[in-house]
């Protein structure tokens, strides 16, 4: 079973080219679903039937699982099948005819920008570590970047003086994106003074935003540090780098950016992803309306 899993991570990596990440993910998805046929006393996943899909998709809602989750660990099994049924491991398919949940579409919250400019003010930029976290927050917010594209800049990529970095998103697809006049100066003040302190007699790296130990930054070191901002700055929001994507759709789009513009600034493949932004600025619409209008 261990051997199908790689072979099949293998194919995901090398004919699909899918992200680290997203390999990491069905590895972590499969592997959970591998002990499960385990203690069922399933040694192959030829010996699988559609009660035993069942069964798990059962115990996984009775963890508590997500609807989401568990639609996301269907599709993952779903793939897998698929993959071992075209390479001839087994011949009957148990994901047929087990049909994925309807995915319940929620709104991604954003902050207002009055909120974002607290929390890109509040780092003390008279301090090392100060001023490289404003220029983190103010890249994250002027690009939209993910935060797995954020801690895996370079510093070949960052082009200041042509005002745009490159950023290697999902499916390893390479893109392009403005960064605006200020965060590029905060960013150049970074390059100036904060990255040589932090770079000092370490190993040298190329990584643009370097940690306390002069090394690339992890996501979870990029949250941590968010979430310590956000409290300083008094917003009581479960902020996180995410948020900021979400925000720097929203903001431009209210300020009349065109969806497709959006679609490409994101990286989303589909367009159908970013739409979800304008039922946040239609959101917004009806609230100011309702809040401004003497008659609302």
């Amino acid at each position: 079973m261990d051997e199908l899993i790689q072979d099949y991570l293998h194919h995901l990596r090398i004919e699909q080219g899918l992200a680290v990440n997203t390999i990491k993910s069905y590895q972590l998805d499969l592997s959970k679903y591998k002990q499960f046929l385990l203690s069922k006393k399933k040694n192959s996943f030829s010996e699988t039937t559609k009660s035993d899909v069942l069964l798990y998709l059962e115990k996984l809602d009775k963890d508590g699982l997500a609807s989401s989750s568990i639609s996301r660990m269907m599709s993952c099994l779903r793939r897998f099948y698929q993959y071992l049924q075209q390479e001839q491991v087994l011949k009957i398919n148990p994901m047929e005819n087990i049909q994925l949940p309807k995915k319940k579409q929620s709104l991604p919250k954003s902050l207002t920008i009055s909120e974002v400019d607290r929390i890109l003010s509040t780092p003390d930029q008279n301090t090392v570590l100060g001023l490289r976290d404003r220029a983190i927050l103010e890249v994250l917010y002027a690009t939209g970047l993910r935060v797995s594209e954020l801690v895996d800049l370079t510093l070949g990529e960052v082009h200041l003086e042509l005002g745009f970095l490159q950023t290697i998103g999902k499916g390893n697809k390479e893109r392009i994106v403005p960064l605006g006049e200020e965060a590029a100066y905060w960013v150049e003040e970074y390059l100036k003074t904060s990255r040589p302190t932090l770079s000092k007699g370490r190993k040298p790296t190329t990584h643009l935003f370097l940690n306390f130990h002069g090394q690339g930054f992890t996501r979870q070191g990029i949250w941590k540090n968010l979430k310590k901002i956000v409290q300083k700055a008094q917003i009581n929001k479960n902020v996180s780098p995410h948020m900021l994507r979400h925000s720097f759709a929203t903001h431009i789009l209210e300020n009349g950016a065109d969806l497709r513009i959006v679609q490409e600034l994101l990286g989303h493949a589909d367009i159908s992803t970013t739409q979800i932004y304008t039922h946040i600025s239609k959101e917004r619409m009806v609230e100011s309306y309702r809040k401004y209008h003497p008659r609302a």
